[in-house]
């Protein structure tokens, strides 16, 4: 049985065990993934039934195998329902970098882990006047060819992991030692056709075995890779556009995982990973005009390194399994050092490279977490999950919180001058919740839960959410869910210390005449959304067809202020991170598979249907998204060795915003340009040569559908065109 999730030890659970009899648990062995083979648990914790939800799709190795080959697993999860890449804003400014969004919430409410771990590595790169990072999100830190399985949570069933998970949740699990001596090298290359497309290479390896007999094993992996910077010019050659290309990226990884069997019923694991990311620069000022760049600095950097990320991850957990039920207990820190050449932070300039001189941030995260799973029938059948979290996120950025220099004025209760302002900015969050999976009846299950996190720095919030299935027969069930969500204010938005600026075009509409500060704010409310599900589905005899309405009633998104606080000493007007109006995120998620010929022939396709994405005052979508999004694949094994998969991917129509937020688009308008409706069309090929080598290749983009960013209306992002790859992997 599946077991995930962080885990807390709590008095109530040690009552609640006192008074539980006759549980039908038994320890045993403890299989490959960490798993005991022996335990015969009468009911699954809340978390495995969730996973069960409309709102929930699983992506398996074997899945992953059958794609084309990626260096970012954003490139797989895109094709799940209700998700979607895009920048971190509406505004579309860092259009390229783009990052998971799951149902037209944004990337900052989607939250990501890796083996049921937060990771938090963009959190360390600045956050903008119009809440842009430049950042690529925290999917690539583990290759593909190490991930066992990826879960995405949409709606309802992210609630359980607190701050942040307000869209979804994306859990990387990574593979498991073995119990005999395997290894892998994969190879990799990626081939525009276009010469003006930068191209790809890869390489990894694993090794996973026995250090002591069953008693010890390992797992180690490393990631080579390297996709070079579009051309400078690749959109101005189509378009006249002066909008930079795709950045291109390093990485380098290594993570190893010690599983000790300390016992047949206790397992603990001893992990660490080190990445280092580091960006190959496109040009990007995020304006059209790269002209504006202090004497050509951005035409001297390109191809450089102008960032770079370090990523270390430390891990002990412990996995008991009991007569009782189950327990988790583990400890993680993390640590990311974002060096990056130094950004301007006021006006047009805001976010664009001025200065040769590096700089590093540091972002600090200790997190300690426990549950405990106690499945028991005297009254009626169920399985309860108690459990607690502690979290110290800790961020020192210098470059950032002094990057406005305004010496010698008073900025409300805030100094001008750089050296008197706090660079560093700390909170913790602790949190304690409850779930239960409830069978009532044959065919129903009822999954209530309440989590209350609280922030030091912003008190407590209340998560309550109730999941339901109930089996319709004939192959049907009904399932719905309901949950409140929130995403805690992140360390730039409450940072006194950290000023922004302008000399009056970037001000809110509200503000009729001169300049402006922007000031962080630690009496902000956390964002919250209430989500909303009801899914109908089917499956009988490999055939599964699903239908699901979402609604989120989003309220309290932190935004750059309009509201006048004063004046400063040298007459700006003063403006702060407030909490903004209300949003409506509505629409709808549908399934099929059909399998045209067993175990030869499937075809899977999932559709989303944007009702509504809007904010309610303004107009404004939370993000830029389809209107609707089709994925559709074909996947045809042609022999035991030899496999081949079509997909398609139709994009409908894209809006830019519509209504404007600064001073500047209310005298010059906002654009009206929309991308209209494309596909996109891939061939991937598989094939087994022996039980240790194995070959993939394939075109994307078949039919060479182009997108050339313009950073005019909703053209924010480049679609790359025609590209021709090729794997090998070689095992033993």
């Amino acid at each position: 049985m599946n077991r995930y999730g962080h885990f807390r030890l709590h008095p109530l659970a040690l009552l609640l065990t006192a008074t539980i009899a006759g549980t039908a648990v038994a320890a045993g062995d403890i299989n490959a993934d960490g798993e005991d083979e022996n335990v015969m648990m009468v009911q699954k914790t809340a978390e495995q039934e969730l996973k069960q939800q409309p709102g929930v799709s699983v992506i398996t190795a074997e899945d992953i195998a059958k794609n084309p080959p990626v260096n970012d697993l954003s490139d797989i999860i895109r094709k799940m329902p209700g998700v979607n890449l895009t920048g971190n804003s509406a505004n579309g400014s860092r259009g390229n970098n783009r990052q998971i969004d799951i149902r037209g919430m944004g990337p900052e409410n989607t939250l990501i882990l890796i083996d049921g771990v937060p990771v938090s590595s963009r959190n360390s790169v600045r956050y903008s006047w119009k809440g842009e990072r430049d950042s690529r999100g925290d999917s690539n830190w583990v290759p593909a060819e190490m991930v066992e399985r990826i879960e995405v949570l949409r709606g309802p069933a992210a609630a359980r992991y607190g701050s942040g998970a307000a869209g979804g949740v994306i859990n990387i699990h990574t593979k498991r030692p073995t119990k005999e001596w395997h290894g892998s090298l994969s190879l990799f290359t990626n081939q525009p056709e276009d010469s003006k497309e930068g191209d790809t290479k890869r390489t990894n390896f694993s090794l996973s075995g026995p250090l002591a007999g069953d008693a010890l094993t390992m797992r180690l992996y490393g990631n080579l890779n390297k996709t070079d910077a579009d051309a400078a010019d690749i959109n101005q050659a189509q378009n006249g556009s002066y909008a930079a290309g795709r950045e291109g990226v390093r990485n380098k990884d290594i993570n190893t995982l010690i599983s000790w069997k300390i016992t047949p019923s206790q397992i603990m694991d001893f992990s660490y990973g080190y990445s280092r990311q580091g960006n190959i620069y496109a040009g990007d000022t995020q304006y059209s005009n790269g002209n504006i760049s202090p004497g050509g600095l951005v035409d001297s950097l390109y191809g450089s390194e102008t960032n770079r990320l370090y990523r270390q991850s430390y891990g002990m957990t412990h996995n008991g399994f009991w007569d009782w039920g189950d327990s988790k207990l583990a400890f993680n820190y993390e640590k990311t050092n974002n060096t990056r050449l130094k950004e301007g932070a006021g006006g047009r300039v805001e976010g664009m490279i001025n200065s040769d001189e590096y700089s590093t941030s540091r972002l600090q995260n200790y997190r300690a977490s426990g549950e405990v799973n106690l499945p028991f029938d005297r009254w009626i059948e169920q399985t309860v999950t108690l459990g607690a979290e502690w979290n110290h996120e800790k961020l020192d950025d210098p470059a950032s919180m002094s990057a406005t220099d305004a010496s010698g004025e008073t900025i409300g209760d805030i100094s001008g001058n750089p050296s008197d302002r706090n660079t560093e900015n700390s909170a913790t969050t602790a949190a304690v919740y409850f779930e239960d999976n409830i069978q009532p009846w044959e065919g129903t299950f009822l999954i209530p839960g309440l989590r209350l996190d609280h922030h030091s720095e912003f008190g407590a919030n209340w998560s309550p959410s109730l999941n339901v299935s109930q089996e319709l027969g004939e192959g049907f069930k009904l399932k719905a869910g309901i949950a409140r969500v929130f995403k805690a204010p992140n360390l730039y938005q409450s940072s006194e210390g950290y000023l922004l600026s302008t000399r009056g075009n970037g001000c809110p509409t509200t503000v009729a005449t001169g300049s402006c500060y922007l000031i962080g704010n630690d009496n902000l409310d956390a964002e919250v959304s209430v989500n909303k599900e009801l899914g109908l589905e089917f499956a009988a005899d490999g055939y599964a067809a699903g239908l699901t309405w979402f609604r989120n009633d989003y309220k309290n998104k932190i935004v750059s202020g309009t509201e006048l606080l004063g004046t400063a000493s040298n007459g700006y007007n003063i403006l702060q991170w407030e909490n903004g109006g209300k949003a409506v995120v509505e629409g709808l998620e549908a399934s099929l598979t059909l399998p045209l010929v067993e175990d030869v022939l499937d075809w899977r396709t999932n559709a989303t249907y944007m009702i509504e994405s809007k904010n309610k005052e303004t107009g404004n979508p939370l993000s830029i998204i389809p209107k609707y999004t089709i994925n559709s694949m074909l996947d045809y094994q042609i022999t035991d060795k030899f496999s081949t998969e079509l997909n398609w991917t139709l994009y409908g129509r894209q809006k830019p915003r519509e209504f404007t937020e600064s001073r500047l688009e209310g005298d010059t308008g906002l654009s009206s340009k929309e991308i209209g409706a494309y596909s996109v069309v891939g061939l991937n090929l598989n094939y087994t040569v022996t039980r240790n080598l194995s070959l993939k290749g394939g075109v994307s983009n078949l039919f060479d559908k182009q997108i050339y960013r313009e950073n005019d209306g909703a053209s924010t992002y480049n679609e790359p065109g025609r590209a021709y790859y090729a794997g090998v992997t070689m095992s033993f």
